[in-house]
């Protein structure tokens, strides 16, 4: 065996062996430039002996749950101009083009994740067979990196699925198991992990076992793909939908769809320097910088950067409880009961707790219909919620979640009477989304067992969780929170105590200012539209509706006691709640809905009932007073170290509250405008609608003076 130093090489009976992961001891095995040259070498080497000393080949790896998870994001990243793109793109398409051209079988043995880069190796095999592993997984994910598949994979994954199946793939960038990828006709067959080699190897010996995907099925499909009208149709409903989809926003999809139509009929060589150039120049956009940028800040994120903690003393957190059902707590039991915490729920209302339970069961439902879960462990797991009314087997819990009225003396007085029936070192948190962590922990005897954790809702949906600390909290008690979100597969955001914490805080200007803009007159419709259009998901009032807006007037009047004049709140929305206009938790607000909750256009009649005036404001000037307040309160939110550095401001930002991740981030968004750019519009909007609202942070004017950027300080 010859042993590289990313894969290893061996001849065994004419049959070449090549295994990816060799003496490398990440977990993930990627494709760097070395290992890309290595690649080349040996497939050059199959060229010379072929077929006479070679008579097969056969990718397999070296490791226990990765065939090969694409190309190093890093060296991606490291690529600066257009043109480097394209050569990078073009150095890994020829040694792809090797493999395929070689006159020998090849069998990719695609055990374990198998994506982006390590998809397209498999395409330009004869044979794709997969493990039956739930480990093993293929896809072409390059899309959400802002970029297209580089080494011919927009060229090869419709010769091996129908065209629909290969756009549906690329464009969303989704990834599919092994069972799938069969069915789809990526791969063509499944066997278990231990009989691949073996399986492959039957290949050669006895060719009719293997099924490799053709006759009538295959035949009919390629005529539907190779059919110009039928094409047309697909292209052009596939535009259709990746437009209505991103709303246009993002590079990447549309000019996969360009290279994908415009290269249909072309040759090898044709088609693959188009799809080159295309990826050199989406490679080097600003867009897909920025979206490389939110891939790293989601590794990162991985792994813990608190308090010092030892390790000895952090818990394992393997049971959790959850005081409070309802929405909140229903969801919260379902992330326990998805990670086999098996959570009690408990609550004094038996109506709060079938309301729970609904909540669990219809998010376990959804995973079923999805075909995540079969019916038997959508059940199983739902059981393992077990409701109750009293404290009866707490001892037991290691976590214990609070999720009820957003009341900071009912709180005291739950975790004060939940202490004693839980065991010492356990670890009580609060789901709070505004109220003082610290004024709760003085509640407890043991306040070091105690912290926020935030939850956004639907639990099921959102990502993000700030875990909040406060000064007597245990390092420890951190970390396990930390460990424990992690392994949730939730992204966690260490936050000190403050008005808001981080994500409420930064939303508070953004939606206060909606409020003050449509009290001056400008039409509900064109706030939504500058919001719709910056990128964000929703606008700030459909934001309102799902939030409550009871909620948000509480929430207003905790943020501007602690922070000030510059928080304070529109009394519009006071106004709406003295209406009876709650939002969607009783189907009245901004907007209209219907008896089931879906959304059905403005609500005329709250707006005919408020009186409004009428001016107009330019697109550009709405979206600089929702934004710019901002970017100004994350500045205030660092010069007051409520998070450590700028990508705790950008990661919750994106995974909160869906700030349009191809900015990066507001602050990453403010870094491309400038500081200069970012005072100036301030002063402007001072001068124009209020002193106090966008008074600049002492942050950003030390910034200015030192002509730095918000990721100088990081």
């Amino acid at each position: 065996m010859v042993k590289a130093k990313n894969l290893s090489y061996e001849i065994k009976n004419k049959i070449a062996y090549v295994g990816f992961g060799y003496g490398d001891e990440k977990s993930m095995t990627t494709l760097s430039k070395d290992s890309l040259m290595e690649l080349k070498d040996i497939v050059e080497e199959i060229h010379k002996k072929s077929t006479k000393e070679v008579a097969a080949l056969i990718f397999f790896t070296h490791k226990e749950n990765c065939f090969l998870a694409g190309a190093d994001i890093k060296m991606i990243d490291g690529i600066k101009t257009e043109q480097d793109g394209v050569k990078g793109a073009e150095s890994g398409q020829k040694i792809y083009n090797l493999i395929e051209d070689l006159k020998i079988p090849t069998v990719a043995c695609v055990h374990g994740v198998c994506l982006g880069g390590g998809t397209e190796l498999a395409l330009s095999c004869r044979h794709i067979i997969v493990s039956d592993s739930p480990k093993t997984i293929l896809g072409l994910p390059e899309v959400k990196l802002g970029i297209l598949p580089g080494f011919g994979g927009t060229y090869r994954m419709p010769q091996r699925v129908p065209l629909h199946v290969a756009l549906d793939l690329i464009l969303a960038g989704k990834h599919v198991n092994g069972k799938k990828a069969v069915k789809l006709g990526l791969a063509d067959e499944m066997y278990p992990k231990e009989k691949l080699l073996e399986m492959a190897e039957t290949l050669f010996s006895k060719p009719k076992q293997f099924k490799q995907k053709s006759g009538l099925k295959a035949s009919l499909e390629h005529m539907a793909k190779d059919n110009f009208i039928t094409r047309k149709i697909i292209f052009q409903k596939a535009r259709e939908s990746v437009l209505k989809l991103t709303k246009g926003h993002y590079q990447a999809p549309l000019k996969i769809l360009d290279v994908m139509e415009e290269g249909s009929g072309r040759g090898r060589e044709s088609y693959l320097s188009m799809e080159a150039q295309a990826f050199g120049e989406l490679c080097a956009s600003e867009q897909s910088r920025n979206l490389r940028h939110v891939f790293f800040m989601m590794e990162g994120a991985k792994r813990y950067t608190g308090p010092a903690a030892d390790a000895a003393k952090t818990p394992k957190l393997k049971r959790g409880a959850v005081l409070g059902a309802g929405i909140m707590g229903g969801g919260i039991a379902w992330l326990m009961a998805e990670n086999k915490m098996m959570p009690m729920m408990k609550d004094l209302n038996l109506k709060a707790i079938e309301l729970g339970l609904k909540q669990s069961g219809d998010n376990f439902f959804k995973s079923h219909i999805k075909k995540k879960l079969t019916r038997d462990e959508m059940e199983r797991r739902q059981r393992s919620i077990y409701p109750q009314m009293d404290f009866k087997g707490f001892k037991s819990a290691d976590l214990i979640i609070e999720a009820i009225v957003e009341n900071i003396d009912i709180k005291k007085k739950v975790f004060s009477e939940a202490e004693n029936y839980v065991r010492d070192d356990a670890i009580l948190a609060s789901n709070t989304s505004s109220l003082s962590v610290s004024q709760m922990s003085t509640a407890l005897k043991r306040p070091e067992r105690f912290a926020g954790l935030h939850f956004f809702n639907p639990v099921n949906k959102m990502p993000l969780v700030e875990i909040i600390t406060h000064d007597k909290v245990a390092p420890e008690v951190v970390k396990a929170l930390y460990d424990w979100v992690v392994s949730t597969k939730k992204t966690p955001v260490i936050v000190k105590n403050g008005p808001g914490f981080l994500v409420n805080r930064m939303l508070c200007p953004y939606m206060n200012e909606a409020a003050y803009l449509l009290a001056e007159g400008v039409p509900l419709k064109q706030i939504e539209d500058a919001s719709l259009n910056f990128g964000m998901p929703m606008g700030p009032f459909r934001l309102m509706d799902e939030v409550g807006l009871d909620t948000l007037v509480k929430v207003g009047k905790i943020l501007e006691e602690g922070l000030g004049d510059r928080t304070r709140a529109c009394n519009l929305s006071e106004k709406v709640v003295e209406l009876n206009y709650l939002g969607k938790k009783n189907n009245r607000g901004f907007y209209r809905y219907t008896e089931k909750g879906k959304e059905d256009g403005f609500n005329e009649e709250l707006l005919a009932a408020l009186k409004l005036p009428r001016i107009d404001l330019t697109e550009q000037k709405i979206q600089q007073r929702l934004f710019m307040p901002m970017i100004n309160e994350a500045s205030y939110i660092l010069e007051e170290k409520i998070v450590e550095n700028p990508i705790d401001v950008d990661l919750g930002m994106i995974f909160g509250t869906g700030f349009p991740p191809f900015r990066g981030g507001p602050l990453k968004y403010a870094d491309s405008k400038g500081i200069d750019f970012i005072l100036k519009v301030l002063q402007e909007l001072q001068n124009e609608v209020s002193q106090a609202r966008y008074a600049p942070s002492n942050f950003l004017l030390k910034m200015q003076k030192e002509k730095k950027k918000f990721y100088e300080y990081a």
